[in-house]
């Protein structure tokens, strides 16, 4: 599965972590940087990490900030993106089970490198459920116009 991943300088680190250790043989992974720890505008990379999920370049996304707040607000500003800001297991699996969410927004000052792993993995292996889920996607696409 093709996934796309960016950072900024304080999620950098948390990055780098994540990208090394996701399984290669399941993750074909387009990095939209930062690669360093140098002061950089989450915006930036949020956005290419979105757009390139809403043009289905990459099926799926990770993005990180300090909190994770200000990418996953920039990420949601994208159309078709649905990027979900969470901080244990349980919420990155619902985050798709539920809402199908296209975009995992994590903040590196706020969980561990190993929690992120695994919120990623089960992230991107988690399945949609659907049903009485897409009812209430397909109301939120009309409200927004998305």
């Amino acid at each position: 599965m093709k996934i796309a991943i960016g950072a900024d300088h304080a999620g950098y680190e948390l990055k780098e972590f994540i990208k090394n250790n996701l399984n290669k043989e399941n993750f074909e992974i387009t990095d939209f940087g930062t690669y360093g720890i140098d002061s950089v505008d989450y915006p930036d990379f949020a956005f290419q990490v979105a757009s390139s999920v809403s043009k289905d370049e990459n099926k799926l996304g990770i993005i990180i900030c300090g909190s994770g707040v200000g990418v996953c607000i920039t990420a949601n500003k994208v159309k078709g993106i649905r990027a979900a800001n969470v901080f244990n297991p349980e919420m990155a699996k619902l985050a798709r089970e539920h809402n199908d969410a296209n975009i995992l927004a994590l903040g590196s000052r706020f969980i561990s490198n190993e929690t992120a792993l695994e919120m990623a993995n089960i992230f991107l292996t988690e399945q949609f459920a659907g049903g009485r889920h897409q009812t209430r996607l397909d109301k939120i696409h009309t409200l927004t116009g998305c």
